[in-house]
């Protein structure tokens, strides 16, 4: 080889030694001078794979951890009393197992009494997500001082004769009515829009590897269920009517589109009594907060029917968002196994039971249970 070649591949040699050099013990120079960056300068940006937050349903490896760039302004709701302690530790311990490790939404917890410090700190060390304790209202939460004590006490004994389930309760009312009308209005909770209610000494059978709070945001829901079933028509005889009575008084407030024929099959003359089983439910607080749904629960409230009856959360919740919502803005979880005894939903369709790993069984979910008002969604939701 003569001389001036040498010289070029002399040059050559330095000059590929001092990148490899530069590469390893420069990252910033390695990084400009990598195969992929020049390619990118060449052909232009690569479009990055999808999120969880655009995709909702991207299930990843069970064991990676999920980068969450956005979450919803959202709380988890749980109503529970002192006595309580093990049933909730339980249902925290597995909405964190399955869902909330990865997403780190605030959990808050009311009581009519004082949380106890053990109470605090037994719940406080399952999650490092933000967790608030509160005391509800006093006005929030006991029977009004104007409901007829006499009227009320001997509908509650012809309940226990009629061995209705909790029909000598008061608390149990105060309950119903306090879910109805109030949670949403405690200080604690005003902060937030959205909230997922979890209850004591419930299961999560299944991996949410999905955001529902972001999905109903950005999908413009209002209301999410897994169990939908028959109400216990001894304890609402006089509801409907007040209903249909309301609606007459606000047509404005009635959404066209709305899903009134999922509970009623004769153009609301009569309730069929299928509710959406409330003690799961993620919704959206400014609905609740709204002026429909503000002026049915005072009406309501006004006739004395949580206590001269057994109203419950679950129809007034139910019936409200059949009627001021539009359809497409109630959505069934399939994806969410869920057991709240005796029921159990349990993932059916396509593969969402495997993608879930869930722990449940298909074959014994609650779904087509002859109690059950699935089936009516269904064909509701295919009209």
């Amino acid at each position: 080889m003569n001389t001036p070649g040498r010289y070029i591949l002399l040059v050559l040699g330095i000059i590929i030694s001092l990148h490899y050099l530069l590469s390893f013990t420069h990252e910033s120079y390695g990084r400009a001078t990598s195969l992929s960056n020049i390619k990118s300068k060449i052909i232009g940006p690569q479009q990055a794979p999808p999120t969880i937050a655009d995709t909702y349903y991207g299930y990843g490896h069970p064991n990676e951890t999920l980068a969450v760039d956005r979450r919803a302004n959202a709380t988890f709701v749980i109503l529970a009393r002192n006595s309580d302690l093990s049933g909730t530790i339980r249902s925290i311990r597995e909405i964190e197992d399955r869902f909330n490790r990865k997403y780190r939404y605030p959990y808050v917890l009311l009581n009519e009494e004082e949380f106890t410090d053990d109470f605090k700190k037994r719940i406080s060390v399952l999650t490092p997500s933000k967790v608030e304790f509160g005391l509800i209202p006093r006005d929030h939460w006991f029977q009004p001082d104007w409901i007829d004590e006499d009227r009320a006490t001997k509908s509650r004994d012809k309940m226990v004769a009629d061995n209705i389930i909790y029909g000598g309760s008061v608390s149990y009312r105060n309950m119903c009515r306090f879910n109805s009308g109030f949670f949403f209005r405690h200080p604690l909770m005003e902060k937030y829009r959205w909230y997922w209610r979890i209850e004591p000494d419930v299961h999560f059978h299944c991996d949410i590897n999905f955001d529902p709070f972001v999905f109903m945001e950005d999908k413009k829901k209002v209301y999410a269920f897994t169990i939908t079933m028959y109400e216990y028509e001894a304890t609402i005889p006089t509801l409907w009517g007040h209903v249909r009575d309301f609606a007459k008084l606000h047509p404005e407030y009635v959404a066209e589109n709305n899903a009134m024929g999922f509970m009623s099959g004769n153009g609301g003359e009569k309730y069929n009594l299928c509710h959406f089983w409330s003690n799961f439910e993620v919704a959206d607080m400014n609905f609740w907060r709204g002026p429909a749904y503000t002026a049915f629960f005072e009406y309501l409230d006004s006739k004395g029917g949580f206590y001269y009856e057994r109203w419950g959360d679950a129809p007034v919740h139910s019936i409200a968002a059949a009627l001021f919502a539009s359809r497409d803005q109630i959505q069934f979880f399939d994806e969410i196994g869920y057991e709240h005894n005796p029921y159990t939903h349990c993932p059916k369709l396509g593969n969402n039971w495997e993608k879930g790993r869930c722990s449940c069984d298909p074959a014994r979910s609650f779904d087509y249970d002859g109690y059950s008002c699935m089936n009516k969604w269904d064909r509701f939701m295919d009209l």
